[in-house]
């Protein structure tokens, strides 16, 4: 199965990869995460037990567990204003926007239950797809996600419920760099942020998900077993 539009809608994409593959050109944040907690839903009932979703939103400042208010430093970057969302993920405060790829998992983990190996998947399938693209990314002592030359290009956070896990990573392919100066990005004033645009790469989002999708079924191939 193969149906994309460009309308918004989402579309399951199956083609040759042994999971699911949800694609939004845009949706709103509230909306990922109702998507989200359906597919979750559907795996703590035992159906199912990987799913990748592909999206965008429109500008958001969302609050982790972990994140304060304080770390929003202001509303209103560019002429534009940005609406903050309380979320249940890991972590702090991050930025979502247009140019930035979101790849949630939503994934059990009954078999292993290793929420750590899971953050190092994540984090793994963004540095492999930036080898690809001839960028070097790295882990850093200073929070999860991926880094390049000290810059974080991608942000990562979950949650976990009865070791099924959803939400996931961020990768900047594009996005208004000045829209993270709104906030304290993950609550680090030491942590910077770059893009592929900032790199001087201009790739788009079907590239870079094309690649994307392949290093996921790498990555997370032990997963795709049918649950007990």
């Amino acid at each position: 199965m193969n149906i994309k539009v460009v309308t918004g809608i989402v579309c399951l994409l199956m083609c040759n990869y042994p999971f699911p593959i949800l694609w939004h050109q845009q949706q709103s944040y509230p909306q990922a995460m109702s998507e989200q907690a359906s597919l979750r839903d559907k795996m703590l009932d035992g159906n199912g037990n990987f799913a990748l979703i592909l999206t965008e939103h429109p500008p958001i400042y969302t609050l982790g567990t972990s994140g304060s208010a304080k770390d929003v430093l202001q509303r209103e970057v560019d002429g534009q204003s940005i609406e903050v969302f309380q979320t249940g993920r890991g972590g702090e405060v991050t930025y979502h926007g247009p140019g930035q790829l979101l790849c949630y998992v939503v994934a059990n983990l009954a078999h292993e239950q290793d929420l750590h190996q899971h953050i190092w998947r994540l984090e793994e399938v963004i540095i492999r797809t930036l080898a690809v693209l001839g960028v070097t990314g790295l882990r850093d002592d200073r929070g999860i996600g991926v880094w390049v030359d000290g810059l974080k290009i991608a942000a990562a956070g979950v949650r976990c419920r009865r070791w099924v896990v959803w939400h996931g990573i961020a990768l900047n392919i594009k996005p208004n760099l000045n829209h993270f100066k709104g906030i304290i990005p993950c609550g680090m004033r030491d942590a910077p942020v770059t893009s592929l645009a900032n790199l001087g790469l201009e790739v788009t989002r079907e590239s870079v998900e094309t690649i994307l999708k392949r290093q996921v079924a790498e990555v997370f191939s032990t997963l795709f077993l049918p649950a007990d």
